[in-house]
């Protein structure tokens, strides 16, 4: 991968400039898309604001595992209160279903359901969900 990074100014209507530093990572083969990265905290290096991002991918497959199966962001509560405690409840609900899945699967009863078309090495989100339902 190749990396080119400087220092910018961000404009934005009504609001004072900021200075972000950019990181743009390239495939020099070309197969994969480059991929532009800002970040406000000028002491870091472009090294290390690529590594934030690359932490940052297990959260975003956190985040897309909670809305397909939990129905997070699909509320339907008409108390702002209520939109406020619902996400963290789902939040928690994941973590727990998370943590005894990894119990039964520690003491090898979690499930892995197959497909006829792919192998799967290690269990989903659902297979963890599908497997905690059973038990309950």
């Amino acid at each position: 991968m190749e990396i080119a990074s400087d220092i910018a100014l961000w404009y934005r209507s009504g609001k004072p400039p900021v200075p972000i530093r950019w990181v743009l990572i390239r495939d020099p083969k070309g197969k994969l898309d480059p991929i532009p990265l800002q970040c406000t905290d000028l002491s870091l290096s472009p090294i290390q604001i690529v590594q934030h991002y690359l932490k940052r991918w297990q959260v975003e497959v956190t985040f897309e595992e909670v809305r397909a199966h939990l129905g997070v962001e699909t509320q339907r509560q008409w108390s702002d209160l209520s939109i406020l405690r619902t996400t963290p409840a789902l939040m928690a609900l994941f973590s727990v279903i998370t943590l005894w899945a990894d119990t039964l699967n520690s003491w090898q009863k979690l499930t892995v359901f197959q497909t006829a078309w792919y192998f799967k090495p290690y269990p989903t989100y659902s297979d963890a969900v599908a497997s905690v339902r059973y038990r309950i």
